[in-house]
């Protein structure tokens, strides 16, 4: 999972040497935490949030495949 949000990341922003994406293993869900540069933040949430959700969409997806749960979390 840290994977992919790594790779969707990285693709949206100009800086993609700042993109650090750590991943906090619970009993029953997973939290994925993404940060980036200031000047991308806009980027990676998007107009009223449709980026940020959409990768949340997707990531939740390729989780259902390994039975977890699985929040992302853009700081």
């Amino acid at each position: 999972m840290k994977e992919l949000v790594e790779v969707i990341a990285k693709a949206l922003v100009d800086n993609p040497e700042e993109v650090q994406v750590s991943e906090v293993s619970g009993e029953q869900s997973v939290i994925i935490e993404l940060k980036v540069a200031p000047e991308d933040m806009g980027k990676v949430i998007g107009k009223q949030g449709r980026i940020a959700k959409a990768i949340r969409t997707v990531v939740k997806a390729a989780a259902i495949k390994e039975n977890k749960r699985v929040i992302v979390e853009i700081l």
